[in-house]
């Protein structure tokens, strides 16, 4: 499976996508964020056909590369000529999200320790930390409902998502939508990290601090004056970083 390769067909525009997409995975597994096979980054592919590029099942995240991501329809069908299967239930989510929003180029799920532990309490994330405050107001909520099987849920978790870039999936996990991967990336960063700290304060036992609403605004604003840096700055450094380590993700 790992030793597809690269079509000469594909176009310069979607293999910058493919090996962005690839690193992507790269990345989730490089900071331990990946669940064995389940969970899922997709990625919109230009055009008018609405195709999406999604993992084939059976490859770890760390074994993907531009060359071994499946091109799909909002189906889930697969579109290629080569003996290769997704998971129909991981694409349940994704399709409903690239479906109702334009916007949503990359959507990324995961399962990891902290993102279940946070989904899996009543408050959900608090704004007990910088970086859980960076997320205030753009975190939405969803109901588990099972193992996403049932093409009906689509509709209630692309309205609990709304307009929303995050979204904690009750006793299930977490997900982060974006224009590009870089932006997804950041959102989903800084979710799991949020998610993280959250978990490791409430271990120590003691009560947390929340600041108030008036510092929690103003941390709002102070974010918003940096502008769009995802793209721009984080996700060249986040290439260069896996380039250091391993080019594999490009083939």
């Amino acid at each position: 499976m790992s030793s597809a390769k690269l079509s000469p067909a594909i176009d310069a525009e979607e293999l910058r996508l493919r090996r962005d997409l690839a690193a992507l995975y790269r990345l989730v597994a490089l900071f331990g964020w990946d669940d064995l096979l389940s969970t899922h980054i997709s990625l919109r592919l230009p055009g008018p056909d609405h195709h999406f590029l999604l993992n084939p099942l059976g490859l770890l995240f760390e074994e993907i590369n531009a060359s071994s991501l499946v091109r799909v329809d909002l189906e889930g069908n697969v579109l290629e000529d080569r003996d290769v299967r997704v998971n129909p239930a991981g694409f349940t989510i994704h399709s409903a999200i690239h479906a109702a929003r334009a916007d949503a180029n990359c959507v990324i799920h995961l399962h990891t320790t902290p993102g279940v532990a946070v989904s899996s309490q009543t408050q959900g994330l608090l704004p007990s930390n910088q970086i859980a405050m960076l997320l205030n107001g753009r975190v939405a909520y969803h109901d588990y409902e099972g193992v996403a099987l049932n093409l009906d849920e689509r509709e209630r978790l692309v309205q609990d998502l709304g307009d929303k870039p995050a979204m904690i999936l009750r006793n299930h996990g977490t997900l982060a939508v974006g224009k590009s991967v870089g932006d997804a990336f950041q959102t989903m960063y800084f979710l799991e990290r949020a998610c993280a700290i959250q978990v490791a304060a409430e271990a120590g036992g003691a009560a947390l601090n929340i600041p108030g609403d008036d510092v929690q605004d103003l941390v709002m604003r102070q974010v918003a004056s940096f502008g769009d840096i995802a793209d721009r700055l984080l996700w060249p450094a986040m290439l260069r970083k896996l380039d250091r380590i391993d080019r594999s993700y490009r083939d």
